[in-house]
């Protein structure tokens, strides 16, 4: 009961900061999540198409591609963080704070979820593909009405996937001056050894990533019940 009433004593001192450092991971994952979208998608499907046997194959095109997913995805991310910090501070002017942690989190990011959009891709029944490929369809309206529709329940689960990676890396994000609830785990909690900040950051942390599960397995049992 002391570590409670200590808890609660202390609250109208810490809660102010872990709203403020909630609202700057909900930014970074939000933003990072959009980007890594409208480029790890089109990746995906490039990955498909371009693949022997494929809508267009292009062995060439898919090696290349496959290569520079395979080593996007094969950087642990806080070395990409450093990485990258002279790209970072070249589009954002500063490599402090939530706006530049944006720029790592995405590069690391699109190559994961291209990986799980092929994967979605891949999986739908090729006699659907085979079928709308023998009524004319042209190969751009392939992918975009037979192939992402029948895929969609797995590009969702993907995408949920990619966003608890995000959050995920935001937090080690915080080891660099990223902001957000890494940030306060590392500063308050770790460096001035301050228990109360970094169990409250990781009970924070296992909530969001708890929401974002939930709402994506929602809208995947909707998607899958169509």
């Amino acid at each position: 009961m002391s570590w409670l009433t200590e808890l609660i004593a202390r609250w109208p001192e810490m809660g102010p900061v872990l709203w403020i450092g909630t609202m700057d991971t909900l930014y970074m994952v939000l933003w990072s999540t959009v980007i890594s979208s409208l480029v790890g998608l089109p990746l995906g499907v490039l990955l498909v198409t371009t693949d022997r046997g494929g809508l267009t194959p292009a062995p060439a095109v898919k090696a290349v591609l496959g290569a520079i997913v395979n080593v996007g995805r094969s950087l642990p991310f806080i070395v990409l963080m450093v990485a990258v910090l002279s790209l970072t501070r070249l589009l954002i002017g500063t490599t402090l704070g939530p706006t530049a942690a944006i720029v790592p989190l995405s590069i690391g990011a699109i190559p994961f979820f291209a990986r799980l959009v092929e994967t979605a891709l891949r999986e739908v029944d090729r006699g659907v593909i085979e079928a709308a490929h023998a009524m004319g369809a042209r190969k751009i309206t392939i992918v975009g009405k037979v192939l992402l529709p029948e895929a969609l329940p797995g590009l969702i689960a993907g995408l949920v996937m990619t966003v608890v990676a995000l959050i995920s890396y935001s937090a080690m994000a915080g080891a660099i001056g990223g902001g957000g609830l890494g940030d306060i785990a590392i500063r308050e909690g770790y460096q001035r050894f301050d228990e109360y900040y970094l169990w409250a950051t990781v009970v924070l942390l296992v909530i969001v990533v708890q929401a974002a599960q939930s709402i994506g397995d929602l809208l995947i049992r909707r998607l899958s019940h169509r």
